[in-house]
């Protein structure tokens, strides 16, 4: 899986932030609707499109989508 395709799979999580909004540099945390079911879909995501494993405290290290993104890709 590519960047572009992982900020767009993140971005089909989120149910009320405009796509256009989600980018690789978008700090997900502060994002209105970020939450416990959300962190839930996000590493659901990274286990069915990567085949990766991630846990809520991956989720807490890291910052950005890139940054998610390139903690589960060298998972």
């Amino acid at each position: 899986m590519k960047l572009e395709e992982f900020v767009k799979a993140f971005s089909d999580e989120l149910d009320d932030t405009p796509a256009e909004q989600v980018k690789a540099d978008t700090d997900f945390k502060s994002l209105k609707e970020w939450g416990s079911l959300t962190a839930l879909s996000i590493i659901a995501m990274v286990d069915e499109q990567m085949d990766k494993r991630i846990t809520g405290a991956d989720l807490r290290s890291v910052k950005t989508i890139e940054d998610l993104f390139n903690l589960a890709k060298s998972r």
